[in-house]
């Protein structure tokens, strides 16, 4: 099975939003099926098959949420981060400024869905 290593490993290659999709590929191959990374303080759950599960530090000091997802603007930060105009804290800063709780990658589907407090799905995207 995958270590955190390995996955530090292929997000050291990640500078901005642009670089998600090879990210998602690469940890793929290492039998991560699926995770959630929670925007409240970075940390990630890492699953793979059998119910094997390993989760990360803390990235960050602790964010809060907005109550209410402001999803319009999620979006254009979202897009800026995409576009290689944000690094990854100022994502999840933003993130947490429109209620984005966590987001969840299925690397069978290789989509990305981000929910609210609420556990709403705000957006779900392919990964190209």
């Amino acid at each position: 099975m995958f270590t955190l290593e390995q996955i530090k490993e292929a997000h050291s290659q990640v500078k901005s939003g642009a670089d998600f999709p090879a990210y998602v590929r690469k940890i793929k191959t290492l039998g991560v099926t699926y995770y959630e990374t929670y925007v409240s303080d970075g940390h990630t759950d890492y699953y793979g098959t059998d119910g094997y599960k390993i989760t990360s530090l803390p990235k960050y000091d602790v964010l809060n949420i907005a109550e209410r997802a402001k999803d319009i603007q999620f979006k254009k930060d979202l897009k800026a981060h995409q576009e290689g105009k944000t690094d990854y804290f100022m994502f999840c800063d933003d993130a947490s400024k429109s209620g984005i709780e966590k987001w969840t990658v299925c690397a069978e589907e290789m989509t990305c869905t981000y929910y609210d407090k609420a556990a709403n799905k705000i957006l779900v995207e392919k990964i190209p």
